[in-house]
């Protein structure tokens, strides 16, 4: 105990705040432990020495209700006033001086960040994945050492082309993002509800995602600009069946599927590594929703999707998914009859079998929106040791991407929000500063490497999975894959996998959006999709032309 009340009182102090700032982590599931069993804070809220710093209370964090507790500036100033502005005389003009006045409206002014671009408006929750079987032959990641061993997550599912007020209810694809907080810091799986994309090269993705989106003239949906691109880009064919076929809309977010879509690499602890793809199976059951109930949802519940997802957690009634994961050799991957990195494309599941590796649990709803999901920020580069990324272009071009959007939308220090922060190691590095840094920027610690001042050094772990050796597969140029077998395995998806009730829905899906694009734009969509099947584009030709005559 100090000689020095001042400082005896500022220390309670801390001891104080850090007691309540572990319990309201603790009652989240938000904390860490020390090899002796005591709870510590995340890595994100300590000093660079470990020391709790004083200034940062459970605030930083989450707002924990308190009925007793005094309304305040932001600056923490106690408000006496919170009804009435101050004025001179009960009829005379506002004062400039009114600092709390001026403290709520320069704040309301800012609440809103930019939404995303893609995948606006979502639903979010928490929960945890438990290895149910070993697949440490193929992965050394730390998620997956030991069957039984249980990481928390955070999911946010959404809709990919609509605003953020937008009806969940659309025909559209589902984003299915999983953010895992690893031993060895965050490995985000940032997938859909689908196992196969539109394009292949990423260089069209902002004129494919324009044509979702709103025509710069009119600012309405546009079924012209839609078709105009898929009927060009012909490997949109496999994607726009999955899209009109049943599992087009989805009922909520818990009664669907989710696909990591890409080829990975996964490096066992020998440093041997595998291609692989990840499917997360829902434990619900496929449950979709034909186009009436949808239109008639958009319209009285808009929210479906949010409202279903919340409601279920709150009752216990608690979603899972089972994970699996399909493993490709090199040697295999050089001898299939189709690219393995082409993201139009599925993995054949009889030459490439579903192997379970565990299943992940949601089982807390969001304490606030803002904070916990719409802050969220997942990104396809944040991987762990043990897991890499493939050849696949799309997703060499999601790495920079989705890092680089969350640095525009969310800021630099985006990493250090609590609901993106690696809390489970210690993250230590080089980097420093920047916008909105709510940390002690790491202290008095070197910030240059090399160094010989104690800063952090490499890791031989680290050194030893990453990026195994992989064949260079030619000269450097552009190489145009637009007709790289666009349509065989559509042909496979119409014939094999529907059945008649599920093709007849197909048909008439497609035939009522397509109808509201120009005649030329609906012949060659037809071209295209009569290379799926003769039959399937005949009867697109009949149902189009009978919608004609009727002037539907």
């Amino acid at each position: 105990m100090s000689r020095n009340p001042a400082e005896n009182q500022l220390n309670l102090y801390k001891e104080s705040q850090k007691r309540r700032l572990l319990n309201s982590l603790r009652d989240r599931e938000i904390w860490t432990r020390s090899p002796h069993g005591s709870a510590t804070l995340p890595s994100c809220f300590r000093q660079s020495n470990g020391d709790f710093p004083y200034w940062c209370d459970e605030r930083s964090l989450f707002c924990i209700r308190d009925d007793t507790a005094t309304a305040t500036t932001s600056h923490g100033a106690p408000v006496g006033t919170k009804t009435a502005s101050q004025t001179a005389g009960p009829r005379g003009p506002v004062l400039l001086q009114d600092v709390h006045l001026i403290d709520e409206l320069a704040h309301f002014d800012r609440e809103r960040i930019p939404e995303r671009v893609v995948h606006a408006k979502g639903a979010g929750a928490f929960g945890y994945f438990e290895v149910t079987h070993d697949i440490t032959k193929y992965c050394a990641a730390k998620l997956f050492e030991k069957v039984g061993k249980k990481t928390p997550l955070a999911v946010r599912f959404s809709t990919v082309g609509g605003e953020s007020g937008s009806a969940d209810t659309a025909r559209d694809p589902r984003g299915f993002a999983v953010k895992f907080y690893t031993d060895d810091g965050i490995w985000d799986l940032v997938g859909n509800n689908t196992p196969i994309f539109f394009i292949r090269d990423p260089v069209l993705f902002p004129s494919f995602i324009h044509t979702q989106k709103r025509n710069p003239s009119t600012h309405l949906k546009d079924p012209d600009m839609f078709w105009d691109f898929i009927s060009l880009r012909p490997e949109t064919t496999h994607q726009v069946m999955f899209l009109f076929a049943d599992r087009g809309i989805p009922d909520g977010y818990r009664f669907m599927n989710g696909y990591g879509s890409h080829t990975f690499k996964l490096v066992n602890a020998e440093g041997k590594p595998v291609y692989c793809k990840f499917h997360f199976k829902t434990d619900q059951g496929i449950k979709n929703m034909d186009t009436v109930r949808a239109g008639e949802l958009a319209g009285t519940d808009p929210d479906y999707s949010i409202r279903d997802l919340y409601n279920a957690i709150a009752k216990k009634e608690f979603p899972s998914w089972s994970l699996k994961v399909q493993i490709m050799t090199y040697e295999q991957a050089e001898k299939v009859p189709f690219n393995p990195f082409d993201l139009t494309k599925v993995w054949p599941q009889s030459d490439f079998p579903l192997i379970p590796v565990g299943r992940m649990v949601l089982d807390r709803n969001p304490s606030n929106y803002f904070a916990e999901v719409e802050q969220a920020a997942f990104a396809p580069s944040h991987l762990v040791p043990g897991i890499e990324p493939s050849p696949d272009k799309m997703l060499q071009a999601r790495l920079f991407s989705y890092a680089d959007t969350h640095r525009h939308r969310v800021g630099a220090n985006y990493l250090m929000l609590p609901v993106n922060c690696p809390y489970r190691v210690a993250t230590r590095n080089y980097q420093r500063d920047g916008p909105m840094n709510s940390t002690d920027n790491q202290g008095g610690a070197p910030n240059y490497f090399p160094n010989s001042f104690g800063g952090p050094q490499e890791c031989p772990f680290a050194r030893k999975l990453q990026n195994p050796p992989m064949p260079a597969p030619g000269n450097i140029d552009r190489y145009e894959t637009g007709d790289e077998d666009n349509f065989s395995q559509a042909t496979v998806f119409y014939r094999r996998v529907l059945d008649d009730g599920a093709r007849r829905r197909l048909v008439n899906n497609i035939i009522d959006h397509l109808r509201n694009a120009s005649p030329f734009l609906q012949e060659r969509a037809v071209k295209n999709f009569a290379m799926v099947d003769a039959d399937f584009g005949r009867q697109l030709t009949e149902g189009l032309k009978l919608k004609h005559a009727a002037n539907l």
